[in-house]
């Protein structure tokens, strides 16, 4: 088994062992999470679309995690990868590797840094839509970009400072639609945001 394979289980066997089903209320997720969700393999495929290898495709995943949360976004990446497979011919090792550094690796990289920016930084609406919307999801598509390519290398016709300018486009690419997205449900619809609550991020000014 490939390190992207040993990698998918177990992100798979974390994610179902906190049954994050048990969140979704009997309506079922909220329909921007499904919009999203079946946007994403039109983003995944871009490049075998446009049979191009220098188009770098964009991820979602950060944003897809912000509203529906980590371990339910860790399950619904996997369609996700197979309907890419099949609308851009990918074979089974192609679509794995896109599951990984598109879907789970960003996604959990943003996980994280969104941790860290509730530990160290005051929890305030503006440093949610910037820190996590925005600066997270570049920094972790950023990463998540570096490291496929460190795993994987350039595709066939490309070269590795062209291909690393690419992919840093399309992480801000990325970020910008997130941060714009995360903006507009914090002001209108922020019960579609997983991660975000009005008593955190929102709460009156100390008395004095």
């Amino acid at each position: 088994m490939t390190l992207e394979a040993w990698m998918a289980l177990g992100v798979l066997a974390l994610a179902l062992s906190l049954q994050p089903w048990r969140a979704v209320g009997r309506a079922g997720p909220p329909w921007p999470w499904l919009a999203w969700w079946a946007v994403m393999p039109l983003l995944w495929g871009a490049d075998r679309y446009a049979q191009m290898p220098i188009v770098q495709p964009l991820s979602g995943a950060c944003l897809l995690m912000l509203m529906a949360g980590w371990p339910l976004t860790m399950l619904a990446l996997v369609p996700v990868a197979a309907v890419t497979a099949f609308m851009g011919g990918l074979d089974a090792t192609l679509a794995l590797q896109r599951l990984i550094w598109l879907g789970m690796v960003p996604a959990t990289l943003a996980m994280l840094l969104g941790a860290a920016l509730r530990r160290w930084l005051p929890n305030h609406v503006f440093v949610y839509i910037l820190g996590r919307g925005f600066f997270a999801t570049a920094l972790a598509t950023t990463a998540a970009g570096g490291l496929a390519w460190l795993r994987d290398g350039s595709p066939v016709g490309t070269t590795a400072d062209d291909l690393l300018v690419g992919r840093w486009l399309a992480a801000w690419s990325d970020a910008f639609l997130s941060g714009m997205l995360v903006a507009i449900m914090v002001a209108f619809r922020p019960e579609w945001l997983a991660t975000y609550s009005d008593g955190i991020y929102l709460k009156p000014p100390p008395s004095r």
